[in-house]
């Protein structure tokens, strides 16, 4: 079967709008855009609150992450949504530091060095409402 070359634009955005759509999100709450891909990689232990952000306060909260070299996420929100900007005050000792956009939230992933068990810390800020996040960190053995 031969495609006539006026048809193969057309064909190639069917083709990546199926693949697209293969990537759709399995939303988890009122609007939440999650893929799979924000899963990946995560801590076999992981224990976080979802705390509440006050704007040009520091809030504290505290995490336990296994040592199996994968990260553990923190959620936050700007009243629903993902705050516009993130940045690292204070780096951990013992771990990374990666702070992104995972649906409607805004996620402070940290990934202890592998093997690393006991305590951490960073501290997040973040914009435009300048609350401050400070993570205490428990690494524990897995």
């Amino acid at each position: 079967m031969t495609i006539p070359g006026h048809l193969t634009p057309i064909l190639a955005l069917a083709a990546i709008a199926a693949l697209l759509q293969a990537c759709a999100p399995r939303p988890s709450g009122p609007q939440a855009r999650l893929y799979e891909a924000d899963f990946k990689g995560a801590a076999k232990t992981c224990q976080t609150p979802k705390p509440a952000t006050i704007p040009g306060k520091t809030i504290d909260a505290s995490m336990q992450v296994g040592s199996d070299g994968g990260w553990c996420g923190l959620s936050v929100n700007n009243g629903g949504r993902p705050f516009d900007a993130e940045v690292l005050t204070a780096a951990p000792a013992h771990g990374k530091v990666y702070v992104h956009k995972v649906g409607n939230d805004t996620r402070i992933d940290y990934t202890p060095v592998a093997g690393f068990t006991g305590p951490d810390s960073f501290t997040v800020q973040l914009l435009p409402t300048d609350a401050t996040v400070h993570v205490g960190v428990t690494a524990v053995a897995h």
